[in-house]
């Protein structure tokens, strides 16, 4: 039986979840030969989702991100590195 406490966070399991999403997106895009950086933050700018390639279901995993919560935190990691 466990004697402690857990503690559970949503925004960690969020975070990862993102992380998994983005880097899923990333992955589809250089496999098509597309420059992933320079799509991604076209679609990040523009919410256009026809930057993201359909190739391995990338545009629909990205849809599924919130734009604002994804641009929070990637300049919090940015700032934080």
């Amino acid at each position: 039986m466990l004697d402690g406490t857990r503690k559970f966070s949503l925004v960690d399991e969020s975070n990862k979840e993102m992380k998994r999403t983005l880097t899923a997106v990333y992955d589809a895009l250089k496999e098509k030969g597309y420059n992933p950086i320079n799509q991604i933050v076209g679609y990040l700018l523009s919410e256009d989702p026809t930057y993201i390639t359909n190739h391995n279901n990338a545009r629909s995993l990205i849809c599924k991100i919130d734009r604002d919560e994804l641009m929070q935190e990637l300049v919090q990691f940015y700032l934080d590195n």
